[in-house]
C-alpha cells in the first residue's frame, strides 16, 4: 500500500517544505531536464512510480534523511527500486551547470560550509569534530537564490583554497564578489582588518565592515534555509552523493522564487 503520492497534495508540503504549485515546478524542471531518460515510454524496464512521485520521493529523502528501508514502505516499492530512483534522479534533481559568466557589475556573496559526510573518501576530520566535506556556496546578492556550489573538498582545506580548487572562484567570472576575512589573496571583497600594533580601524573602515557584514549575512540565511534539509546534517550517500544533495537542495530554494 502506497503512504505518500504526489496526488495527495497534503502531504508534499509536510514531507518537503515545498507548496503543491511549486512542486509541480520542480517537477516540470526535472521533466525538461532529463527529458527522454526518464520519460515513462523509454525502452527498458518500466518506472515502477510516476515521475511526480519519483521527485517526490527524492525530495522526501532529502528532506527527512530517512532511510531507504524506512522510504519503501511509505512509497510502496521495494528497497532496490528507491536506491535506484535516487540514484538516477539525483543529478536531474540537482542545479543545472552554468551556461554563461555573471555580468562583471553583477555582486555575488560566496562563502564555505561544512557538511557532515560518512564516505571518507571524500570527507576529513573538520572543525565540527566531524568527517564533513567543505561545500562553497555563492549566492546571488540582490535575490538569494544559490549561483553555483562548488565541487565538495575535504573539510580540513581552508575557505581560501575551496574556493578556487571546487571551481567556484571559476564560475564567478569577473563578478564582484563578497565575503569574509578567510579569502585574503582571491580578488574577492573582504572586511578590513587592523594592521599590526593597529588597536582600532578609522571610524570610515567600521562604518564599511558594519555594512559588509549586512550583505554578508545574506549567505548565512541560505545556509540556514538549505539544512532544514536533513540530508545536509549527516549525508550517507558515497561518491557525489553530498554534491548532488546540495544542488538539488539549491534547485529546490530556485522553486522558492
Amino acid at each position: 500500500m502506497q503512504v505518500l503520492s504526489a496526488e495527495r497534495r497534503e502531504v508534499i508540503e509536510v514531507f518537503t517544505g515545498l507548496a503543491p504549485t511549486r512542486f509541480r515546478r520542480l517537477v516540470a524542471a526535472v521533466e525538461k531536464a532529463g527529458g527522454a531518460e526518464l520519460a515513462e515510454s523509454r525502452p527498458g524496464r518500466p518506472w515502477s512510480l510516476p515521475l511526480a512521485d519519483r521527485v517526490l520521493l527524492v525530495a522526501v529523502y532529502y528532506r527527512t534523511n530517512l532511510t531507504m528501508r524506512q522510504l519503501a514502505p511509505l512509497f510502496g516499492v521495494s528497497v532496490a527500486a528507491v536506491g535506484r530512483v535516487i540514484d538516477r534522479h539525483a543529478p536531474w534533481l540537482a542545479l543545472q551547470p552554468l551556461r554563461r559568466l555573471p555580468k562583471r557589475e553583477e555582486v555575488l556573496i560566496v562563502d564555505g560550509t561544512l557538511v557532515p559526510t560518512r564516505d571518507r573518501t571524500v570527507a576529513a576530520p573538520s572543525k565540527n569534530y566531524r568527517y564533513s566535506t567543505n561545500l562553497q556556496v555563492v549566492i546571488q546578492a540582490d535575490t538569494r537564490l544559490v549561483f553555483t556550489v562548488g565541487d565538495p573538498l575535504p573539510g580540513n582545506r581552508n575557505d581560501c583554497t575551496a574556493f578556487h580548487a571546487s571551481g567556484a572562484e571559476a564560475a564567478c567570472g569577473k563578478a564582484i564578489v563578497v565575503t569574509d576575512g578567510g579569502y585574503q589573496g582571491t580578488g574577492a571583497i573582504i572586511p578590513h582588518r587592523r594592521r599590526a600594533g593597529q588597536a582600532h580601524l578609522p571610524d570610515w573602515k567600521e562604518e564599511h565592515n558594519a555594512s559588509h557584514r549586512q550583505v554578508r549575512a545574506r549567505v548565512e540565511h541560505v545556509f540556514a534555509r538549505m539544512k532544514t534539509w536533513k540530508i545536509l546534517c549527516d549525508c550517507r550517500r558515497r561518491d557525489n552523493g553530498v554534491y548532488w544533495a546540495a544542488t538539488s537542495i539549491a534547485m529546490h530554494n530556485l522553486a522558492h522564487s
